[in-house]
C-alpha cells in the first residue's frame, strides 16, 4: 500500500467512523484489510484502494470501514461498570420510574453482543431476587457501526475462548446451551436485546430518550471536536435522572459541561443540570431568532 493509498484510507475512515487511524498504523491497516482484499478476490491492497476510490458507496468500502473498527469486547468487561449497574444504577431507577415502570438502556458500541448482554443476565438475576421488579419493562438496544457483527450478536453464539473471558461459570451453566464447540445464550435472554446497525457521527435523536448509556472504549478512537459532538448529542438524549458510563481511560472532564462525574464511581457519570439551565435561554432565543427570519 503507497503512502498516498494510506492517507487516502486514514480519511475515509476519519470521515465515515471517526477513527483517527495514526500514521504509524499502516500495518495495521494491512493486516486487517489483507482478508477483505481476499474476499473480495482483489489481487492487492492498492487495487483495493482504487476500487474504494471509484465506488466509495460500495460494499467493499463498507467492509473496509468494518474491518478497521476495533471489536474488542467481552463478557461484564472491566467489571465495575456492571457492579455500578446493579448497585447504583437500577436501584435508583426503579424508584424514578416508580410510576411509568419502564427503563430504557443503550450501549452505543455493543460489538458482538457480550456488553448488552452481560447487563441483561443482571436484570434476569435481580428479578428472580426482586419479584416486584417484573412490574417494570426493560428495554436494551444496542447498536454498532460494523453489520457482521451485529449478526453474530443476535445469534449469541460464543466460543469456548469468548465464555471463559469475565462471564461466571454459574451464568454460563444457568444461561447458555452448549452446541458442539461453542456456547449459545437462551433465547429468553436474546430475546431483552435488539440489536440496530447505527453510526454515532449521524443523527441518533429519533431512537428517543435513555436512562442508561454505555458508550465504552468508543470516546478514545476520536478526536476532541468529535467526543464533544457526541457527548453533547447524548446529553439530549438522556432525562435528568440518567447514568452514562464510559470506559476506563474515557472522560468527560475538560470536553463538556453536560454531564458531570458522579462522586464515588469512576468511569460513571450523570446529566449536569447547571449545563441544561444554560441551554435553555439558548435554545428560546435561537428559535426566536429563526421566527425573525
Amino acid at each position: 500500500m503507497s503512502p498516498d493509498d494510506f492517507d487516502f484510507l486514514r480519511k475515509m475512515l476519519r470521515e465515515r467512523s471517526g477513527l483517527m487511524l495514526a500514521a504509524e498504523k499502516q500495518y495495521l491497516a494491512e493486516s486487517r484489510l489483507l482478508p477483505v482484499a481476499r474476499k473480495f478476490n482483489i489481487a492487492s491492497l492498492g487495487d483495493l484502494v482504487q476500487q474504494i476510490r471509484l465506488m466509495p458507496g460500495s460494499p467493499l468500502a463498507v467492509a473496509t470501514v468494518e474491518a478497521m473498527t476495533t471489536n474488542e469486547t467481552f463478557f461484564f468487561r472491566d467489571k465495575l461498570p456492571f457492579d455500578h449497574f446493579r448497585d447504583t444504577i437500577l436501584p435508583a431507577l426503579t424508584g424514578a420510574r416508580e410510576r411509568d415502570k419502564r427503563i430504557r438502556i443503550w450501549c452505543a458500541a455493543a460489538s458482538t453482543g457480550q456488553e448488552p448482554y452481560s447487563l441483561a443476565l443482571i436484570i434476569k438475576e435481580m428479578l428472580q431476587k426482586q419479584p416486584a421488579l417484573a412490574a417494570f419493562r426493560f428495554d436494551i438496544l444496542a447498536t454498532d457501526l460494523a453489520g457482521e457483527v451485529l449478526e453474530r450478536a443476535r445469534a449469541g453464539v460464543y466460543s469456548q475462548f469468548e465464555v471463559q473471558r469475565g462471564l461466571p461459570i454459574t451464568l454460563l451453566l444457568k444461561y447458555f446451551t452448549q452446541v458442539g464447540e461453542t456456547w449459545q445464550i437462551a433465547s429468553d435472554i436474546r430475546a431483552m436485546v435488539q440489536f440496530r446497525p447505527l453510526n454515532l457521527l449521524n443523527d441518533f435523536s429519533p431512537l428517543g430518550r435513555f436512562d442508561v448509556v454505555f458508550c465504552r472504549n468508543v470516546l478514545i478512537y476520536f478526536d476532541q471536536p468529535t467526543k464533544i459532538d457526541v457527548l453533547t448529542r447524548l446529553a439530549r438524549q438522556m432525562p435528568e435522572h440518567g447514568y452514562l458510563a464510559l470506559g476506563a481511560a474515557e472522560t468527560v472532564v475538560g470536553l463538556t459541561d453536560a454531564f458531570k462525574p458522579l462522586t464515588e464511581k469512576r468511569g460513571l457519570y450523570v446529566p449536569n443540570p447547571a449545563s441544561r439551565e444554560l441551554e435553555a435561554p439558548l435554545a428560546v432565543a435561537s428559535v426566536v431568532q429563526r421566527r425573525a427570519l
